[in-house]
């Protein structure tokens, strides 16, 4: 029973200097009650000092939780993390040079811990090439106090690789459900496991300390051994945490259906009022090919998972999320990366082995700003700092890639009336500019590799060419002049056959898609649009014939 002790003494035990690793995926998995006596010692000794952070995934809510805790001057002098959104507080003091900053990818990070506990120099991939993270470009620095340089080009056969260079790892803070006395952790009511054992190896290889906070201990195991996911040689303290520090996610306490306790019932969906999202969502449905893998990224995409619940689709397709969560309904919001009714769930690590391998069929991700080429920045803002998280992973290993969002940013006035759209205000910021802040995603690489990339918006669609964006399809009822490329900062190539978008997209109540062989009815349609081919009757009716419209 040496190894419990309370949250006051876990932070007693952190040396100045010290690197921590940190688990969690927003609020899942993450020691809230651990950061906080870290916070606590601190602000009351000025102990520990100058810590090096570093994280895969985004940890916070947005607000004062999760990783916002380090964010005082002195108790961290440099973060290395994947997505820095959550929180604003240690991202306004990388902007302010107070603190060392590194922004690189999500699924790069948690490899790179499995890469430390095995010993090897660092993590070898290509994921990264062309974007900020790239050391001809930013080398993912975040601002100038940043002078370590953790990526290097690598050229190997003649092809380009980016090596990430591995480092010891002091502390590792973890979390999960219940703990023998012995110290081996089970995970039963998390919703992820997510990388805590990648990092536990790897602390404890470095001759780290590993820490773990859970809700409760057991004289002995009443699961099965597999079910263990962090083995008692791995464990140096356990903490029992308040019931109020350990919520399953940042927006709920505890849901069932996350950790398949239960089962959340069927047809108890409900109906997504019709606005700019819906359609946005809509829209992306008609790409989602029947049988696909799939990824949807935070924000924007998670429609495209209600409005297939809406349209009874959930069945046809598999929807994944990077943390690993495998089938089922991905949760949205501050539960994002939680899943209700999971086919399965798997370490985050293994989730971005099987994506940076190509496994995905298809990705829908949230577009935040694009340009000519069609480079997409979802991480850098002027001041504010957001992160690429596993943007960067998923956009440069999935074939097909859609990028999701309204065409301008800010408060936009949207009428929707006889399956037709009209523009009454636009936002107060454009989206189509003429450069991006920050390459998050290179359009000139991906046009290069043949990936098929588009962006969907409630009022037009576009689709990436070797050329640049080119202008496919446009919203019934839009100006294209007045409501689209005025709204731009550059002129778009113009598709010959330019089509409206299927007016079913803008209509109160269910669309009634149905699959046709392997795609939908709408992408059929497109194929034949984009490569001015005009189909044959019978090839329409043989195409056709299982789609109801």
């Amino acid at each position: 029973m040496d190894k419990f002790i309370t949250a006051a003494q876990a932070a007693q035990l952190i040396n100045d200097d010290a690197t921590l690793a940190t688990g969690g995926f927003i609020g899942i998995g993450f020691a809230e009650t651990l950061a906080k006596a870290i916070e606590a010692r601190f602000l009351a000794t000025g102990h520990p000092s100058n810590l090096s952070l570093v994280y895969a995934a985004g940890q916070g809510d947005g607000e004062t939780r999760g990783l916002n805790h380090f964010a005082h001057k002195g108790l961290v002098k440099k973060v290395l993390g994947g997505h820095w959104g959550l929180a604003p507080r240690l991202g306004q003091m990388a902007i302010n040079n107070e603190i060392a900053g590194y922004n690189l990818p999500q699924g790069v990070i948690c490899h790179l811990f499995r890469d430390i506990a095995a010993g090897k120099p660092g993590t070898l991939t290509r994921v990264g090439l062309h974007t900020f993270v790239d050391p001809r470009h930013e080398g993912g620095k975040v601002n100038r106090t940043s002078e370590e340089d953790h990526v290097q080009l690598m050229p190997i056969n003649g092809e380009d690789y980016l090596f990430y260079k591995g480092f010891p790892l002091n502390v590792a803070l973890l979390r999960g459900t219940t703990s023998d006395i012995d110290g081996n952790i089970s995970m039963e009511r998390e919703a992820l496991p997510l990388d805590g054992l990648a990092i536990a190896q790897a602390v404890r290889n470095s001759g780290g300390q590993v820490f773990v906070q859970v809700e409760r201990i057991t004289q002995q195991h009443q699961v099965t051994p597999d079910r263990v996911r962090l083995p008692a040689n791995l464990v140096d303290y356990v903490i029992v945490s308040p019931p109020e520090d350990h919520p399953q996610t940042f927006a709920e306490h505890y849901n069932p259906t996350y950790s398949s306790e239960v089962l959340a019932p069927l047809g108890q969906i409900s109906s997504v009022p019709l606005d700019a999202r819906k359609v946005i969502g809509r829209r992306a449905l008609l790409e989602l090919k029947k049988g696909g893998v799939i990824n949807l990224g935070i924000g924007m995409p998670e429609m495209v998972a209600q409005v297939a619940a809406e349209e009874g689709l959930l069945d046809s397709i598999t929807l994944s999320v990077e943390p690993g969560g495998i089938g089922g309904q991905p949760a949205s919001g501050l539960s994002f990366g939680a899943v209700s009714n999971p086919s399965a769930i798997i370490d985050q690590p293994a989730q971005f082995d099987f994506y940076d391998g190509g496994g995905l069929d298809q990705a829908f991700l949230g577009l935040a700003e694009t340009c000519p080429e069609g480079h997409v920045n979802v991480s850098r803002f002027g001041p504010k700092l957001a992160g690429a998280g596993g943007f960067i992973n998923i956009t440069q290993n999935t074939q097909d890639v859609f990028f999701l969002g309204t065409f301008t940013s800010g408060k936009q006035c949207l009428k929707f009336e006889g399956e037709t759209l009209e523009i009454r205000q636009n936002g107060s910021q454009k989206k189509f500019c003429k450069q991006v802040q920050q390459i998050t995603f290179n359009g000139e690489y991906a046009a290069k590799k043949g990936q098929n990339v588009m962006f969907i918006t409630e009022r037009a669609v576009f689709r990436l060419t070797e050329n640049g964006l080119r202008l496919i399809e446009i919203a019934p009822g839009v100006d294209l002049e007045k409501d689209i490329l005025q709204q731009m900062d550059f002129m778009p190539e113009i598709a010959t056959n330019l089509v409206e978008m299927d007016c079913r997209l803008f209509k109160q109540g269910p669309m009634n898609i149905r699959y046709a062989g392997s795609m939908p009815v709408k992408q059929l349609r497109s194929m034949f649009q984009d490569a001015a081919i005009k189909p044959s009757k019978s090839t329409c009716q043989a195409d056709m014939s299982a789609v109801a419209v």
